[in-house]
């Protein structure tokens, strides 16, 4: 969507005043991010998909265009989707916990999302987003704040493996509610994760087939599972 309006000025003027936020710089909590704020959000009024990340990137704070990065070409390939359906704010949100980079740990990996992102924002956007008709939570922090939000807060396991592995029963608890969405639970796909996907290939063999279908589903393209 990049600076494009939608047809909602409520959801245009408050993507608008998160674009424009600097609360983790201005009223951290704990250190200050180590870098002006670029918050990276891509939704619409009309996206039936929301994937729900974790935060950005060194290359998406400097895109300022979620997943280009390796990540994102493996995301679309779990997917099924064309960079062009990727990238579709119209059909498919991209929300992550953390709107803006938050910077890296000793060992050069990424720090987790920013706590000031959900809980200044996150219960709002959602309220202002339309209903999904398929979430996918990639990471742990995704995972606890939406089965939370959906009144599936039991269905979070004691570890992103066991949540994930209960992936079916999250997804029937999630078709079974009032406006139904099926929410899959992911790992992040960095290449960090490549050994978690040799060792839980129920992941590559079981859960993309039937995720590929849900989505083929909510774009319009039909699927079968």
């Amino acid at each position: 969507m990049g600076s494009n309006s939608t047809s909602d000025p409520a959801l245009d003027a408050l993507v608008a005043r998160i674009r424009a936020c600097r609360v983790c710089v201005e009223a951290p909590r704990g250190a200050p991010l180590p870098h002006e704020p670029r918050p990276v959000l891509w939704v619409s009024d009309t996206a039936a998909i929301l994937v729900a990340s974790q935060a950005p990137g060194t290359k998406v704070h400097a895109s300022g265009r979620p997943f280009t990065d390796a990540s994102g070409d493996r995301l679309r390939q779990w997917m099924g989707v064309s960079d062009d359906e990727f990238y579709d704010a119209s059909r498919i949100a991209i929300a992550p916990m953390g709107f803006c980079f938050p910077g890296q740990d000793a060992a050069g990996g990424d720090l987790p999302p920013r706590r000031e992102c959900a809980a200044t924002w996150h219960d709002t956007l959602f309220a202002t987003l339309p209903a999904f008709r398929l979430i996918l939570a990639v990471g742990r922090p995704a995972q606890a704040y939406h089965l939370a939000r959906l009144g599936l807060r039991a269905h979070l396991k004691a570890s992103l493996t066991q949540t994930v592995h209960h992936w079916r029963e999250v997804r029937a608890a999630g078709m079974a509610l009032a406006h139904p969405v099926a929410v899959y639970t992911l790992p992040h796909p960095s290449w960090r994760n490549t050994g978690w996907l040799k060792r839980n290939p129920f992941f590559e063999a079981d859960l993309l087939p039937q995720l590929q279908a849900d989505i083929a589903r909510a774009l319009g393209r039909g699927g079968g599972g």
